[in-house]
């Protein structure tokens, strides 16, 4: 098991270290993170915490799942790793057209 937990359902209000002092309760906390957004400052409804250990994960879990923090019943899980993005970007224009062509 891993010791990188996923902890979704935050408050909007919910700081790095609301998470921090409620997970210290199962064990050491190497990061508490939660995910802002740039414009609004407030949280994306959703974090990261890296306990000391994976039995400290796992405690935390089974401790910390369905209970409120900050007034919202929040989801703990073990965080899976991003997906490769696809999509977006260049890709090839030839022909796309645009301008003028000369001529009479």
């Amino acid at each position: 098991m891993e010791n990188r937990l996923y902890v979704g359902n935050l408050a909007y209000s919910t700081r790095d270290e609301s998470l921090q002092r409620h997970f210290s309760e199962f064990g050491h906390v190497n990061s508490a993170k939660v995910m802002i957004d740039r414009d609004s400052d407030r949280s994306k409804g959703f974090g990261f915490v890296e306990m000391g250990s994976a039995e400290e994960a796992q405690a935390a879990i089974n401790g910390l799942n369905g209970q409120s923090i900050d007034g919202r019943a929040v989801t703990v899980n073990v965080a899976r790793p991003m997906a490769p993005r696809t999509g977006g970007g260049g890709g090839d224009r030839r022909g796309s057209g645009g301008g003028y062509r000369g001529g009479y």
